[in-house]
């Protein structure tokens, strides 16, 4: 199948996006690459042809990296604004990339961790590995937001795949994600959320099993192998969409209970939006730039990092960590080269 243009946005469509978003139009200009096209591949659930985007560098000396980035939670695969950076780096370093579609936007029961969405994602590691020199021990997965919530999915029911994952500002629990956004009246996610388990989590039983078989929180315990990297600014909740009180219970879930943070830690934690003075640390951190960490908590594989923002990624912060990954080797923390996006 030849590649399709990615250039669909029309002047009229800029033109209306600077009338309502003079921030979305700063996010719209960031667009992907030409160099990275738009591709259908198999999933082996259902036989049917996924679209996503992918890069391969035309000539490669050797087996190279494989970063899957996923969309965030109300956007499919051919989401711009930051995405695009994804696609920069792998350009810029010679790694395959694909950023799948894994049933579009989180609005229908067939996307939002079904098993569907699931597949999807395995099956396009396994078109990438097929189609092109990939290091198979080298396959990282990041997201934010609901690509986030994807990822840390991902990790606890494929962690066979992954040398790391970096999750953003990631909605853990769905049920408690509902109950956050709905408790002062009806709101979209909370809606959107209604939909797709098809009732309210809580209330009918259907719908409660749903949330739960869709939640990374009910898998995690199963990643406490792969290197994992949780990330989470300390405004989201407030000033955006996913209370960091999510990261900070999936790291709870994968680690031993002796290295779990307590309960009422993270209660005061979000409730003060300060550290807990027996919990803080002192962070020195270059690569997350003005993004300053400001609490930090590590084991052998996972880490869990608060930092100044709201709900938002660090690219370069993700991806230079990434970068030092290797499945079956012990997890590398320290970024001492770092790599800018060009």
């Amino acid at each position: 199948m030849k590649p399709i243009n990615l250039t669909r946005l029309t002047s009229l469509t800029l033109f209306t996006i600077f009338l309502f978003s003079t921030a979305a139009t700063l996010d719209a200009q960031h667009r992907w690459s030409r160099k990275v096209k738009e591709t259908y591949y198999p999933s082996s659930i259902d036989n049917s042809q996924q679209p996503s985007l992918v890069y391969a560098p035309k000539k490669v000396d050797g087996k190279r990296p494989l970063l899957v980035a996923l969309h965030t939670w109300s956007n499919d695969f051919l989401q711009e604004g930051g995405q695009p950076l994804f696609g920069d780096w792998c350009i810029q370093n010679d790694w395959f990339m694909i950023h799948p579609n894994f049933r579009g936007k989180n609005k229908t029961a067939q996307s939002t961790g079904s098993d569907l969405a699931v597949r999807d994602i395995v099956s396009a590691v396994e078109y990438m590995t097929s189609e092109y020199d990939v290091d198979e021990n080298r396959i990282y997965l990041v997201g934010v937001s609901g690509g986030g919530h994807m990822s840390l999915l991902m990790a606890g029911r494929h962690p066979e795949i992954w040398a790391g994952v970096s999750a953003w500002c990631p909605v853990t629990d769905i049920q408690a994600w509902w109950e956050q956004k709905s408790k002062d009246g009806p709101e979209r996610y909370a809606e959107e959320i209604e939909r797709v388990l098809g009732g309210i989590p809580g209330s009918d039983l259907e719908a409660t099993q749903q949330a739960r078989y869709r939640s990374p929180i009910s898998y995690l315990s199963s990643a406490s192998n792969v290197s994992i990297d949780i990330n989470h600014g300390i405004d989201d909740g407030r000033k955006g969409s996913v209370p960091f009180t999510h990261s900070l219970h999936a790291f709870n879930r994968i680690v031993s209970a002796e290295d779990a943070i307590n309960e009422e830690d993270i209660n005061n934690f979000y409730e003060t939006q300060t550290v807990p003075t027996h919990l803080k640390t002192s962070i020195k951190d270059p690569v997350y730039g003005r993004k300053i960490p400001l609490f930090r908590k590590t084991t052998s594989n996972t880490r869990i990092t608060i930092f100044k923002g709201g709900h938002e990624i660090v690219h370069e912060a993700a991806l230079n960590w990434l970068e030092l990954q290797t499945k079956g080797q012990p997890t590398v923390w320290e970024v001492t080269n770092h790599t800018k996006i060009k």
